[in-house]
């Protein structure tokens, strides 16, 4: 098995401007995908990220908040999943919630190294 990171890229909830009725159904379909993977025993790790947070680059070290106002998607959380090859994790990622909403899954696999 390889594993492999599903990225989740898309606009933020709340500026989308949700009721909490649909916030409620949005986090329904993406416990259900969970627990999907989970019982097809996939599934390694996983977590939402908030929305703001910090940038660290370049050589000196420029630290600025981000992300910037001005964009429009942010990363929203991430899956790690163990499966046989891209083409499979491909697959599992057609079940992500946000396409809908115009969402993206980035998809890629995790590299390991001998130690």
């Amino acid at each position: 098995m390889k594993e492999f990171m599903m990225i989740f890229i898309g606009a933020d909830y709340e500026e989308l401007g949700l009721s909490p009725e649909q916030l409620q159904e949005r986090m329904g379909k993406w416990f259900a995908w969970s627990k999907k993977m989970g019982e097809q025993g996939i599934i390694r790790c996983g977590e939402a990220l908030y929305p703001t947070g910090k940038t660290i680059s370049g050589p000196d070290r420029v630290e600025s908040d981000g992300p910037y106002t001005e964009s429009k998607e942010i990363v929203g959380g991430f899956y790690v999943i163990a499966v046989e090859d891209m083409a499979a994790a491909t697959k599992v990622a057609q079940d992500f919630p946000d396409f809908d909403l115009g969402g993206t899954v980035e998809i890629r696999e995790v590299m390991k190294f001998e130690h």
